[in-house]
């Protein structure tokens, strides 16, 4: 995989990290009951927060612990599927169907690996690339 492995091995580890949480959380979907406005429940009935204004119970619906390791599987497939491409993602890539899976899939990564950057062991030169 060259130099895309560090990349690579550093979103592996962001979303294990998120799973990890989301686990801890309960794995489950949160939803807003109409009749209690601003209270977010789990799936037993319980109240998970209690937001009184600006609609952040919705929101924080939306990020629940169920939701969030659905993403994160669908990330893993996509992730999986660059692993197998990765040394082509290079600067000049070939003009041929396997480089470009490459480079579009290299460009998915580093969006995803870019929704970390606050993390102390992201890497600047992961930054998306714009080719033409």
């Amino acid at each position: 995989m060259g130099g895309n492995a560090d990349m690579v091995a550093f979103v592996w580890a962001r979303l294990a990290d998120e799973e990890h949480v989301a686990l801890a959380a309960g794995g489950d979907r949160w939803r807003c009951p109409a009749d209690v406005p601003g209270e977010v429940h789990d799936r037993t009935g319980g109240v998970a927060f209690t937001v009184r204004d600006r609609g952040f119970d919705q929101h924080i619906a939306l990020q629940n612990p169920a939701r969030t390791l659905e993403r994160i599987e669908t990330n893993r497939v996509m992730l999986g599927e660059y692993e197998e491409v990765a040394d082509l993602d290079t600067d000049r890539p070939a003009e041929d169907f396997r480089s470009g899976r490459a480079v579009g899939l290299g460009f998915a990564v580093r969006q995803l690996a870019a929704e970390y950057a606050g993390h102390p062991d992201y890497q600047a030169r992961w930054l998306p690339r714009f080719i033409q």
